[in-house]
């Protein structure tokens, strides 16, 4: 630990990222930041679906912030509301045999900037419905339905109005689409403005790391919310590892997604860990006997009782395999990785944005373990200058 966290603190001298502590703790936790790469503010994304795109969108105005350009607040319910459209559109022409929900993937978000341009969020902030904060649970629920009837087909076929249905319930809902717009003195469409965000998705590699596919090949991620079918390239959980140290040692945030139904991730207190519980043999006298009465539902709620660090469980490749083919390890949320701490033991952990407001212990903020990193991770999407040389040539980056 100790020459990790002299290798953070050169990393920050190089990159502009700051090392401190964060003085707060939780019920016995008490964190040290590594690193901590400035990042733009904490987004809420309320009653909706939507994970996939603050992170993405959080993740990319970090990079333009990297690259040297403004602190940017953009619109995440312009891209929402394409991929919307784009997967009802997908939706009907697989009969209904494919998923449609609100979630998405991280990369939906350079999808609509290259095929339908970006917006800042004060030129479209999709709240047009009588809310403050994003509430899709009807706007959902009525897009499912009008498209559950549409590919019944009660007409005997499809009629030449039914995209034009779903635009009016997005215009009623999200707002109508901006043709051009003015932002600081300058007119611009939304594919120009993407264009004056600097963003090439060329430049960004989406990994993961299982082993019911061949390493250093590409697959489409069989998750419901991966719509696009999108290919992820497959590396060894090392060496996912190493690219997520890599990137936030030279000043590049991570945009990861993860399962986070584990009742280790504990997110209004800030931490998320893999605990490894006890069991019959750790124990004897009384706190065995104590153990032996206890239902299924209180061990388990036992193992997630923690108020302090405690003994994690060892991920190792196989057993990441196992969590996801018996579907513990489930597609849940996007976040942002933003740097690297430690606690008071010396355990390891990532400094995590999130995206559900600034009402928690830290802020909007979550630390997570390194086991929990490891064992829980879906996938990563980050910049290929932050991916080690070895690791590219392996995989084929240019």
């Amino acid at each position: 630990m100790k020459r990790i966290l002299i290798a953070a603190v050169a990393a920050a001298c190089s990159t502009g990222i700051h090392a401190q502590e964060n003085t707060d703790s939780v019920e016995g936790f008490v964190f040290t930041d590594e690193i901590s790469i400035p990042v733009t503010s904490v987004k809420d994304q309320n009653k909706s679906g939507t994970c996939w795109c603050f992170s993405g969108t959080s993740f990319f105005e970090n990079e333009i912030r990297k690259a040297g350009g403004d602190s940017l607040d953009l619109s995440e319910m312009f891209t929402v509301r394409h991929c919307y459209a784009d997967k009802a559109d997908r939706y009907v022409r697989m009969y209904g045999g494919t998923h449609f929900a609100a979630g998405g993937s991280i990369l939906d978000v350079p999808y609509v900037w290259e095929r339908y341009g970006a917006v800042p969020e004060e030129v479209y902030s999709g709240l047009n419905y009588g809310e403050d904060k994003h509430v899709h649970e009807e706007l959902d629920g009525v897009l499912k339905a009008y498209l559950d009837v549409i590919i019944k087909k009660p007409n005997s076929k499809l009629s030449t109005a039914w995209r034009k249905g779903i635009e009016g319930i997005l215009d009623a809902y999200l707002g109508e689409l901006p043709e051009t717009f003015n932002y600081n003195g300058k007119e611009y469409t939304p594919q120009s403005y993407a264009a004056s965000l600097g963003i090439d998705p060329e430049d960004y590699v989406a990994l993961t790391s299982f082993t019911h596919h061949p390493f250093y090949e590409a697959f489409v991620f069989e998750v419901p919310d991966n719509w696009l079918w999108a290919q992820y390239t497959n590396v060894p959980l090392n060496e996912l590892k190493a690219v997520v140290d890599n990137a936030l040692s030279s000043g590049h945030t991570v945009a990861w997604a993860a399962d986070v139904s584990e009742g280790g991730f504990k997110w209004t207190d800030g931490v998320a860990l893999l605990p490894k519980g006890k069991d019959e043999g750790d124990m004897s006298g009384t706190e065995l006997s104590r153990w032996v009465k206890l239902s299924d539902k209180d061990r388990v709620n036992e193992k997630y009782n923690f108020t302090g660090p405690v003994e994690e469980i060892e991920v190792t490749q196989e057993l990441r395999q196992e969590y996801f083919d018996r579907q513990e390890t489930t597609d849940d949320h996007g976040m942002e990785i933003v740097g690297t701490a430690h606690d008071q033991k010396g355990n390891r952990y990532y400094k995590v944005k999130n995206s559900w407001d600034t009402n928690q212990k830290y802020n909007g903020y979550i630390y997570v373990s390194e086991p929990f990193f490891l064992g829980k991770t879906l996938n990563i999407l980050v910049n290929k200058k932050a991916v080690p040389a070895a690791i590219a040539k392996k995989i084929g980056l240019k």
